[in-house]
């Protein structure tokens, strides 16, 4: 995922998306501690520049490796490149911050998104 001042927060949101179909990512004003969530209220809208979140931002590439853990991944965004995002799994027709799964990998919060949508007959 290519971090750079002139994208959007969904544009990077369609991109991770793309990627774990299962799972959607919010972007974030204020940090969170690992296993805790991030009030709605402080997310930020589709449309805004990283610029406006980040001035200082470094440009990078940010893997999206299924075997990283939630929180790794959260925590490189934050260190690397001073982004806050919290990372949600769809259930149902509900998207749930992973704040209790903090610890498993992007793959296994995808494949247990998915499986929830699934319909059994």
């Amino acid at each position: 995922m290519l971090i750079q001042s002139t994208r959007t927060v969904g544009e990077l949101q369609q991109e991770f998306h793309a990627v774990f179909p299962g799972l959607k990512l919010g972007f974030y004003q204020k940090e969170h501690q690992d296993h805790q969530g991030s009030p709605r209220k402080m997310e930020y809208a589709s449309e805004v520049l990283l610029a406006k979140i980040q001035p200082n931002l470094t440009v990078g590439e940010m893997p999206l490796n299924a075997e990283q853990s939630v929180a790794d991944f959260e925590q490189q965004m934050e260190s690397r490149f001073g982004l806050h995002v919290q990372v949600f799994r769809k259930s149902n027709n509900l998207w749930l911050q992973t704040t209790s799964t903090d610890d498993w990998t992007l793959g296994v919060q995808n494949r247990k998104g998915l499986h929830s949508t699934q319909v059994i007959q």
